[in-house]
C-alpha cells in the first residue's frame, strides 16, 4: 500500500515539474515574440508581395543561396517558354496574324513542354518569335492576358540566360514570378533587433489557411498593386484585381485578429500606373471616379477608397507607394517602414 502511495506521488511531481517546464517554454516562446518585430505581408495574388521580401533579402541578408539561385534559373528559363505560349494564345485571341515565317513556328512551339529546357531549337524560335511586331503589340495589350509585367525583360535577355553557365543576377530574381503558396519567413537584424518578415500566399486558395495564425504581429504590409485597377482574377476573369484587393483589406482590418494592429498600405508597381493612367482610368473599377488621366487625382482617389475601409479609433493605417522592382525606391520604403515601426514602439 505504502509503495503505491510513494509511486503516485512521484508520478504527481514529475507531471507538476513537466507542467513547469512546459510553461517555462510557452514564457520563453511568448517572450520571444513580444522582443520581436514581426512584419505580416498580406495582399492578392501577383500584387508583388514576394518581390517585398525578395528585396529585404537582399538589403538585410545579404542575398541568395546557391540553392536559392538555382531554383530561380530554373524558374526564369520555364517561364520564358510559359510566357512565349501565352503571347501566341493572345495573339489568337486578338484575332491577330503573326509574319507568314512564323506562323508554323508558333503552332509548333505551343506543343514544346513547359519543363523540357532551353534547347538550342526552342531559343530560335523564341528569338525569332518575339522579333515579330504582333506579339509586342499583345504584349502592350496584356492587360487580361496573365502575362507578368516582367516577361519582356526576360525575353530581352534570352541570349544571356541561354548560356550554358548562367547565373540569375539580383535583378533577375527580383523580376522572376513564382506563386507564394503556404508561409515564408525571412529574419534579420535592423540595428540589433531582430526582425522577421512573413509572406503568405495571396491566391484565394491560401488565404483562408493563415488569418488567425498571426496575432503577434508588430505591423501589417497590406500590398496593393495599384495598377491592376483595369485587370482581373488568375482565378476569375469576371473579378477585378483592385475590387478583390479593396474586398480582402476589408475583411482583414475588421478581422478581430488585426482589429488593434496598425497597418502600412504599400501601394506597389506605381512606375506602371504612371504609365497606364494615360491609356486607362479607375473608373473601369470604381464608377464614381472623376479624375480623368491625371496620375495624382487617381493616386489620392484610390488610396481613399483603401483608407475609408481600413479606418478605425483602435489603429493606424499609413499609406506608402513604391515600386517593389526598382532598387533605390524601394530602399526608401523599407527605411520609411523600419522609421514607422521604430515611432510606433516608443
Amino acid at each position: 500500500m505504502g509503495n503505491k502511495k510513494g509511486k503516485k506521488k512521484q508520478e504527481v511531481k514529475k507531471q507538476k515539474e513537466k507542467n513547469q517546464k512546459i510553461e517555462e517554454m510557452m514564457q520563453r516562446e511568448q517572450n520571444n515574440l513580444e522582443s520581436e518585430i514581426m512584419l505580416l505581408v498580406l495582399g492578392t495574388g501577383d500584387s508583388g508581395k514576394s518581390t517585398f521580401v525578395k528585396q529585404a533579402q537582399l538589403l538585410y541578408k545579404n542575398g541568395f543561396s546557391e540553392k536559392e539561385c538555382d531554383r530561380f534559373k530554373k524558374a526564369i528559363r520555364k517561364n520564358l517558354i510559359i510566357h512565349m505560349k501565352l503571347l501566341i494564345r493572345g495573339s489568337y485571341d486578338f484575332g491577330l496574324e503573326l509574319k507568314r515565317s512564323n506562323e508554323r513556328r508558333a503552332r509548333k512551339f505551343l506543343d514544346i513542354d513547359d519543363r523540357s529546357g532551353l534547347s538550342e531549337k526552342t531559343i530560335i524560335s523564341i528569338k525569332k518569335l518575339w522579333k515579330d511586331s504582333t506579339l509586342k503589340e499583345v504584349f502592350e495589350k496584356r492587360v487580361n492576358l496573365q502575362i507578368p509585367d516582367t516577361a519582356d525583360y526576360f525575353l530581352d535577355s534570352l541570349e544571356r540566360i541561354a548560356e550554358e553557365n548562367y547565373s540569375p543576377t539580383n535583378q533577375d530574381i527580383i523580376n522572376c514570378r513564382i506563386p507564394t503558396t503556404g508561409i515564408n519567413e525571412l529574419q534579420f537584424q535592423v540595428s540589433g533587433y531582430p526582425w522577421r518578415i512573413v509572406d503568405v500566399g495571396g491566391q484565394r486558395s491560401e488565404r483562408r489557411k493563415w488569418i488567425h495564425h498571426f496575432k503577434h504581429a508588430t505591423i501589417v504590409l497590406f500590398v496593393v498593386a495599384i495598377s491592376e485597377y483595369d485587370q482581373y482574377l488568375f482565378e476569375d476573369q469576371n473579378i477585378n484585381r483592385m475590387f478583390e484587393s479593396l474586398e480582402l483589406f476589408h475583411n482583414i482590418a475588421k478581422k478581430g485578429t488585426f482589429v488593434k494592429t496598425d497597418f502600412i498600405l504599400i501601394f506597389n508597381k506605381m512606375d506602371l500606373f504612371k504609365k497606364k493612367i494615360k491609356k486607362s482610368t479607375p473608373k473601369i473599377c470604381f464608377k464614381d471616379y472623376k479624375g480623368g488621366h491625371h496620375a495624382s487625382e487617381a493616386k489620392k482617389f484610390i488610396t481613399r477608397k483603401f483608407l475609408k475601409v481600413g479606418k478605425s479609433k483602435k489603429r493606424k493605417v499609413y499609406p506608402m507607394y513604391t515600386s517593389a522592382t526598382n532598387n533605390l525606391t524601394i530602399q526608401n520604403t523599407f527605411d520609411k517602414i523600419i522609421n514607422t515601426v521604430a515611432d510606433n514602439l516608443m
